[in-house]
């Protein structure tokens, strides 16, 4: 009996593998890349040109014994690691690492854990695609080169750990540069004017906004604003013109990881990271009763809008028996030009649209349901007709001023009746029928109101995605790892939605922008990220583009080595007392976050917790109130009891459902509320009684 073998990435992916191949399969997993560049060594060989010195990782000598021993036994190794360059380049070293007959082995890809999809894969079984191998392999390279030669000039002229990257510093740069614009922005004034009119026969006011004459006319200050009150004293206001007309509103395309990163942070605020681990999670497979282990999205990394000819055909049969005809889509969907694509794979999808959120909410936690939700829906809607607005414009002449008005209102949901985006009105304004031209009407009030144009917005992780994208800067895989390191590295903090620079991360920057131009140049970046996609058309060659750009670099390293002078940051002080030395303790940053030290280091090693005041009394013993973060996530749902009604700091934390956040008093007698607790127990004065 023949016996094969199939090799995953990840234990979720194995598990929902292995449920669909019979007996004469064995499915194991990798646990994601089994060989990498050593930690301790620069790991390429300049001198022999540039070749990589891999090694096996660290804690997986064990693992691959155990694959060696099954890819021995077996007749045909199945490689099955996810269908990108990351996924080649795993199953290009698992090639290398096996030792083994490399005849039988066979490289298979699946966009969707599915039954059908696995074994379709298996009959398409393909050699090892190296043109994908040599572009992941050239932009670890290029990314370890960045990391290995600018890294330790920052620890040396800063402090130690931080780190520079070829997409995260650039991603910085972006960052940053918005900061500045901020700063630099001076507001301007201007003012805008309304008009409510009287229509006869209607209670409601009708509210227009000025326009101008002709053409749109700006208002830009006290003064203007007083010659067109004057001018509008004493005038007529008649309708000079009712035009009616409608408005399409298109479906949209179905999720790239981009535009689900956007979409997951607007509407459900979740981070791009969170929004990548839930995706994982949901394409791997989860336990869905009644169905056994089911794979239910299809692969999360792409920038790809197109769907396979299936599951539009599945789309829009299952629309057509739940909605009707006149909702499924006339159309196909057009891709966005003048973009580089990896097309290995569709977009996120449902594997099975039949298969709907409600059908599988029990089977899921609370933030996979959210997320298979959002997916579910902007699919659906993509295979739907548009919308349709009935329209209604309205000119009020007031001299030779006019003064406009529009509604609209939903003729036909379409796409809507499944899925909306913020900003996105079913009901619209709707206008008076019996408005008519030359129709005059009686004038209210005139309301002038003055405004100062605002700066440009911070940047959200979700705005960050997008104008990567935009510029062409780093690939779907790496948004979310590049955005939490510089959140990590403590260059920018996060505070709501908003990223912030830190003066950690203005120094940083300035640093690159000063001494490695090139490497924070968006241009610059993007061209390499299209070298990169050359490389795997097979157009270019992948060590002619590491040859190119190395010398360059360390040209940059030695010079920066010598100009660069050191910059000194100082640690936060606070008023907590060392109880070794009696120095006032400095705020550190660990794995865990932020931690109190002794300055005196290395004489005094005294270290503490750092607990963040509320600016709240305990109403017990009168101490701090403090908010503790704990290292593990804990779902604790009992409150401590306090005889007393107190306003409660950390609602917010309630609301957002923050699992690992306590509110303890500083004097460590009491823990009184934990902000897993629902937020059904505040009043409406937002206070707790307690008996």
């Amino acid at each position: 009996m023949a016996k094969n073998l199939v090799i995953v990435e990840s234990p979720a992916k194995m598990k929902t593998v292995k449920k669909f191949l019979g007996a004469n399969y064995t499915v194991e997993a990798s646990n994601g890349h089994v060989r990498d560049f050593p930690k301790s060594q620069f790991g390429i060989d300049v001198d022999n040109d540039f070749e990589p010195k891999y090694i096996t990782i660290r804690g997986k000598g064990e693992l691959l014994a155990k694959l060696r021993k099954e890819a021995k036994k077996a007749d045909k190794i199945y490689l099955a690691t996810d269908p990108d360059r990351e996924g080649e380049a795993i199953s290009w070293h698992l090639m290398q690492a096996l030792k083994t007959d490399t005849a039988k082995m066979h490289r298979i890809t699946f966009n969707e854990v599915t039954k059908t999809a696995v074994k379709a894969s298996i009959k398409q079984a393909r050699e090892l695609d190296m043109n994908l191998v040599d572009a992941q392999q050239a932009r670890r390279m290029l990314d370890r080169m960045v990391g290995y030669t600018i890294s330790p000039l920052l620890w040396a002229k800063v402090k130690r750990g931080l780190s520079a990257g070829r997409v995260q510093s650039v991603a910085l740069r972006i960052i940053c540069d918005r900061e500045d614009e901020i700063n630099a922005f001076i507001p301007e004034e201007y003012w805008s004017l309304e008009g409510e009119f009287q229509v006869k026969g209607e209670k409601k006011p009708l509210t227009a906004k000025f326009y101008g004459t002709d053409k749109k006319l700006p208002i830009r200050n006290r003064q203007e604003m007083d010659e067109i009150l004057k001018s509008l004293e004493d005038c007529k206001y008649e309708i000079t013109e009712v035009k009616k007309g409608e408005r399409i509103k298109n479906a949209p395309l179905p999720f790239t990881t981009s535009t689900l990163q956007q979409e997951a942070a607007k509407t459900l605020n979740f981070s791009t990271q969170k929004t990548m681990r839930l995706a994982q999670q949901l394409y791997e497979g989860v336990d869905v009763k009644g169905s056994g282990t089911v794979g239910l999205i299809s692969y999360l990394r792409t920038d790809s809008t197109r769907i396979s000819e299936e599951a539009d055909a599945a789309a829009r049969t299952y629309i057509s028996e739940q909605y009707g005809l006149d909702y499924v889509s006339q159309t196909e969907k057009a891709i966005k030009n003048g973009q580089k694509i990896q097309d290995a794979h569709e977009a996120i999808r449902p594997t099975d649209i039949a298969r709907t959120p409600v059908l599988v909410k029990e089977s899921l936690t609370r933030d996979q349901f959210r997320l298979y939700q959002l997916i579910w829906r902007r699919f659906a809607a993509s295979r739907m007709a548009p919308a349709r607005y009935e329209t209604t414009s309205v000119k009020i002449g007031a001299g030779e001023y006019v003064f406009t008005v529009a509604a609209s209102k939903v003729a036909f949901d379409g796409f809507m009746s499944v899925y909306t985006e913020e900003g996105d009105d079913k009901k619209g304004n709707v206008l008076s029928q019996s408005l008519e031209k030359g129709m005059e009407l009686k004038l209210k009030e005139l309301k002038p109101e003055q405004h100062f144009t605002q700066p440009p917005a911070h940047y959200t992780e979700a705005s960050l995605v997008k104008t990567m994208e935009e510029l062409g800067i780093g690939r779907p895989s790496t948004y979310a790892p590049t955005i939490t390191t510089i959140i990590s590295r403590r260059y920018v903090s996060k505070e709501q939605k908003n990223l912030y620079v830190t003066e950690l991360g203005e120094v940083v920057n300035n640093i690159m922008k000063q001494a490695f131009p090139s490497i924070v140049d968006v241009n610059f970046t993007a061209t390499m990220e299209g070298l990169l996609d050359c490389v795997e058309a097979g157009t270019v060659q992948w060590k002619t583009v590491v040859r190119n750009f190395y010398p360059d670099l360390k040209h940059d390293v030695d010079e920066a080595e010598k100009e660069l002078e050191k910059v000194d940051i100082q640690d936060e002080v606070t008023d907590v007392i060392c109880d070794n030395c009696g120095r006032n303790m400095v705020i550190k940053y660990g794995p865990h976050g932020r931690f109190l030290a002794c300055p005196g280091f290395p004489d005094c090693r005294n270290t503490k917790p750092y607990y963040e005041k509320i600016g709240v009394a305990c109403p017990k013993c009168g101490g701090e109130i403090v908010m503790k973060k704990r290292k593990k996530a804990e779902n604790i749902t009992d409150v401590r009891i306090i005889r007393s009604v107190i306003l409660c700091p950390g609602r917010n934390l309630l609301q957002r459902n923050v699992r690992n956040v306590v509110i303890i008093c500083s004097k460590r007698e009491i823990s009184w509320f934990a902000a897993r607790k629902p937020a059904d127990m505040w009043n409406k004065n937002q206070k707790m009684k307690i008996d």
